[in-house]
């Protein structure tokens, strides 16, 4: 039984390993990564003044999705295992429609699309981010001139994850010890 098990937990894990061509870009997920595990989902976040949301007015909304099993692992150790994968699923908001007479909702996606990759091979500091344009079907890790590996790592409270805006998360990276507070 427990061969079985592990077969099958193994055969998983595999199946939803991130995908690369030949040139090293990473494939994009298929559809189905909205019947991964939903983590979050942010409302016009900024992590820069001079990186502001469209518009102040419709803010964008960021909805954090991980594969199944890296959440298990996770929630197993406190800790992401090598080649999880995150897809950030940006949101137009939109606050008139239907019988709405007050606050946002989510509206159509936007142009783009992200993904971040731990992959303690393939990249220098364990991680790689992605964002794919419209509708492209591979993406290029973003270089230093993205920023997202400093900003990351200097910032994220688990592994260069912002766990920190992942609030079902919390409290199992602090009963494991992995958690970093930041600011």
């Amino acid at each position: 039984m427990r061969i079985v098990l592990f077969l099958l937990f193994s055969s998983i894990l595999i199946a939803g390993d991130p995908q690369f061509n030949a040139s090293g870009e990473l494939v994009r997920p298929g559809a189905d990564y909205r019947e991964w595990i939903y983590l979050t989902t942010g409302l016009g976040m900024n992590y820069s003044a001079d990186h502001a949301s469209p518009s102040d007015d419709a803010p964008i909304f960021d909805n954090v999705f991980v594969l199944p099993a890296a959440y298990r692992a996770f929630k197993a150790t406190g800790r992401w295992p090598d080649h999880s994968i995150f897809v950030i699923e940006p949101r137009q908001s939109v606050n008139k429609g239907s019988i709405n007479k007050g606050g946002r909702y989510q509206g159509a996606r936007t142009a783009w699309f992200e993904a971040a990759v731990k992959d303690t091979k393939r990249f220098p500091d364990g991680w790689g981010y992605f964002v794919f344009q419209k509708e492209a079907q591979t993406a290029k890790a973003m270089g230093p001139e993205g920023h997202c590996n400093e900003c990351h790592g200097k910032n994220a409270a688990v592994e260069n994850t912002f766990v920190q805006f992942y609030p079902t998360l919390i409290d199992i990276a602090r009963q494991k010890g992995t958690f970093k507070e930041t600011h």
